[in-house]
């Protein structure tokens, strides 16, 4: 997705999660985020909005120095919100995307921020109605470039996984566009020229590396689905029964916890 679409979908997300707890109790629990309330929710997604716009605006090149806002109320969370979202806007489409800034990714720009608000808000949208008991389903093509965004930026040193992957994975949106191998990095090597993909290396869980590219290709095991269960099978949000698993189930089972955000 082009950063005008990505600003669009943060606006558009960013204001829904705002409708969905104006009204609510936020002391509710939040399903996917054990231990958080509603208004914990709302306080960390403003504190997140809050430091990625502080990073951009004044083109930090490091975290360290950042200071948080004190918190607010629960009364004045929500309107606290709502003024930050709008800051963030105004101060993301003012940047250039490739502006220099710190992240903690290899992507060291603003556009990697106004891809990652995007997708941050679009889950914790997904949270926020959860607590309500209800469901949302996050814009196709928006998921499809979550699902991207995950496995070049989320796959990487640090997960939690007791085994190596040992096979690889197909990833298949059925309703947009958007495939994707994962391999073992001996898998990939020597696998021939693939003109027109682009594809990264992220460290393996195990040790080792794993390839990503996107491709139609044939894996070892597939996981096919539309693109928002896609995403919130990656994120922790729905159970791998949420998504069609093809192949070797139990590899899919390691892969999805070779993506573990712990």
């Amino acid at each position: 997705m082009e950063p005008y679409d990505l600003l669009a979908a943060l606006a558009r997300d960013g204001e829904a999660f705002a409708d969905v707890c104006a009204d609510a109790d936020l002391t509710l629990p939040v399903p996917p985020c054990p231990g958080w309330s509603l208004a914990d929710l709302v306080w960390h997604l403003a504190e997140v909005h809050h430091f990625w716009r502080t990073i951009v605006d004044e083109q930090r090149d490091t975290w360290e120095g950042y200071e948080q806002p004190a918190r607010p109320p629960d009364s004045a969370l929500v309107d606290f919100y709502r003024d930050g979202l709008e800051a963030t806007v105004t101060v993301l489409a003012a940047a250039q995307p490739q502006q220099s800034n710190w992240t903690w990714s290899h992507q060291r720009d603003a556009g990697f921020v106004m891809r990652r608000m995007a997708h941050e808000t679009a889950v914790h949208l997904v949270d926020a109605t959860a607590a309500l008991g209800r469901q949302h389903t996050v814009a196709a093509d928006l998921a499809s470039d979550g699902i991207d965004e995950f496995l070049f930026h989320f796959l990487r040193p640090g997960a939690t996984v007791t085994e190596t992957l040992g096979g690889s994975v197909h990833i298949h949106c059925t309703d947009v566009a958007g495939e994707w191998t994962v391999r073992p990095a001996a898998a990939g090597a020597g696998s021939g020229d693939r003109s027109g993909d682009e594809s990264g290396d992220v460290d393996d869980a195990s040790g080792g590396e794993m390839v990503v590219t996107r491709e139609h290709s044939k894996g070892d095991a597939a996981l096919r689905g539309a693109a928002t269960g896609l995403l919130l099978v990656l994120w922790r949000r729905l159970p791998l029964a949420a998504v069609d698993v093809i192949g070797d189930r139990a590899l899919v089972e390691r892969f999805v916890a070779s993506t573990s955000l712990d």
